[in-house]
């Protein structure tokens, strides 16, 4: 029923709390078996439209499986937040997240779809700027998957990303900018690791549920999911021997599914047409285990 949820309970157990110290999150697992949250707030910018967003809800190919259900509505404009968005009652920071979700299956019927699901923290402060660290799926080609962070200031931000090919074992780019459409520089040595990895045969995100994460440290982040079969950890980005790129505060942890008219897909330049049905992104769970090493 909640494939690969029992042995992070049993992890997190005696982590498990929902009190929170100086407005931060302590260790949660939130399964969304019930119809609100106690973790998460809804924080939607575009349309109220009631079907973008509940809690609660039979999954789609699991039905004894409760989710959080992500609709996006064709008639929200562009842009991130506008569609339907999950952000955290309070802070996070250094530690382990993980979900399990199921993102959209929209390409066999429009191709040149352009939406994003995003699982990701981000919060900006007026003095450190940006703290972000994400997860994207482009719903165009559901085997690639995005992986980087944001810091600084607005005008003065840097990227740090890898984009990767899951199905075929291919990393497309490891790299460095500054902001949106700066010059990519690409990263070698412990910044680019692994420098190689092994594909996952038939891997499509929006064919089942997979299982991501990433555990943030003060000098080094990595991105990783299980192997559907095996429930294998698979590092697909080790980032460290340096601090540049990785966030320093605190963020707020959030899930969103939104319509992009500006980003497509590394395989398909022509992705960016606006939705034409409300396509459904499911969310099993999302875990959260904060590291002690004294910052919160």
């Amino acid at each position: 029923m909640k494939q690969l949820i029992f042995p992070l309970v049993l992890f997190l157990i005696p982590f498990l709390s929902i009190s929170q110290t100086q407005d931060f999150h302590r260790s949660f697992v939130e399964d969304f078996s019930e119809a609100s949250s106690q973790y998460f707030r809804y924080g939607s910018t575009g349309n109220k439209s009631d079907f973008k967003y509940k809690m609660g809800v039979n999954s789609s190919i699991e039905p004894d499986t409760k989710v959080l259900s992500f609709k996006i509505d064709p008639l929200d404009s562009a842009g991130a937040g506008r569609g339907p968005e999950i952000i955290s009652k309070s802070f996070t920071h250094f530690g382990s997240y993980a979900a399990r979700l199921k993102v959209p299956e929209a390409k066999t019927v429009q191709p040149n779809v352009g939406a994003v699901v995003g699982y990701f923290t981000y919060h900006v402060d007026s003095i450190p700027g940006l703290s972000e660290i994400d997860f994207e799926w482009l719903l165009a080609d559901p085997t690639v998957i995005y992986v980087g962070t944001w810091t600084g200031h607005r005008g003065e931000l840097v990227r740090v990303g890898r984009t990767i090919n899951m199905a075929e074992g291919i990393i497309y780019e490891t790299s460095y900018r500054e902001n949106h459409n700066g010059v990519r520089t690409p990263l070698t040595g412990m910044q680019n690791q692994p420098e190689t990895i092994a594909a996952i045969p038939g891997f499509d995100a929006s064919a089942g549920f997979y299982t991501y994460g990433f555990d943030w440290y003060p000098d080094r982040i990595q991105w990783w999911m299980l192997h559907p079969t095996s429930g294998e950890k698979i590092v697909l980005w080790d980032y460290q021997g340096t601090t540049r790129g990785i966030p320093q505060h605190r963020s707020l942890y959030r899930m969103n599914f939104w319509h992009t008219k500006d980003w497509s897909v590394e395989t398909n330049p022509l992705s960016k047409e606006k939705p034409l049905h409300p396509y459904e992104l499911e969310v099993d769970w999302m875990s959260y285990k904060p590291f002690d090493i004294g910052t919160n």
